[in-house]
């Protein structure tokens, strides 16, 4: 357990939760009626650092100014709310912390808290009771209280979005004209043109003509040609989100005599 000389190492440092994970800043300490040892500690949680949650120091442990507890940052940000001005902690509040933290309870124990005003503020200096507006050291006055939320955002990741290239194949096709050549035999008579050239040669002979014949046919040449560009860009999109939280308020009512509101 933490002692009281470890109070001054500790108030306004950050509190670790039993996985290492950061539960908030150290606000206050409470210590034990009895045995003047540091009882109770309370953290910022919530949202902003709203709420102020109890977390017992009886498993605690203080490395240097860094001050580790058995329990997650959600036990701790759920524990029942308890107002830590109000100056000490009575034995029902007590009570309702150890059965939250699974702690053993003895009836016959002390409040934990103020054994005449000793509570450590986040200076490490001891305050004076009467902290509560409505507390035994102020007037006759009392003074009603409620809790309000604050709602805010918060960015988190989300989700991520990549562009990735692959390569995938497809049948592509085109038509394409073709030509060739082809052999067509002509014959025309012999004419005073063309008889010199015909009777060249002797009478009967046997002999050959080649003819070469040429056709076109398809070819496929690729290239590789950029055709255009991708990129990726974000757009903000803002919705509605409802929130409900339960929030507490303090009513006062007369008791012993007539009630006449003014």
């Amino acid at each position: 357990m933490i002692t009281t000389e470890q109070i001054q190492n500790v108030i306004g440092q950050t509190m670790h939760g039993s996985d290492g994970e950061k539960i908030g800043k150290i606000g206050q300490v409470f210590l034990d009626d009895q045995s003047g040892q540091p009882e109770w500690a309370t953290t910022k949680t919530g949202m902003f650092g709203s709420n102020e949650s109890f977390v017992p120091l009886a498993e605690a442990r203080v490395s240097g100014d860094e001050l580790t507890v058995p329990y997650d940052k959600d036990t701790i940000k759920n524990a029942p709310r308890i107002d830590p001005d109000q100056g000490h902690v009575s034995q029902a509040e007590e009570a309702e912390l150890y059965r939250y933290y699974g702690l053993d309870y003895a009836e016959s124990q002390s409040d934990s808290g103020l054994p005449t005003g000793e509570q450590y503020d986040q200076t490490g200096e001891v305050s004076n009771v009467g902290s509560d507006v409505s507390g035994p050291a102020t007037d006759d006055a009392m003074t009603r209280s409620e809790e309000q939320i604050r709602v805010g955002t918060e960015k988190r990741e989300a989700g991520r979005a990549r562009l990735r290239k692959y390569i995938v194949t497809e049948n592509v096709t085109q038509t394409v004209p073709v030509s060739r050549e082809e052999v067509r035999v002509e014959r025309e008579p012999i004419t005073e043109a063309n008889r010199d050239a015909a009777m060249a040669g002797s009478d009967l002979t046997e002999e050959e003509h080649e003819v070469t014949l040429h056709e076109e046919r398809a070819v496929v040449d690729k290239e590789a040609v950029p055709v255009e560009r991708v990129r990726m860009d974000k757009d903000t999109v803002t919705g509605q989100e409802q929130v409900s939280e339960e929030v507490r308020k303090e009513q006062i009512e007369a008791e012993g005599t007539e009630q006449r509101d003014r």
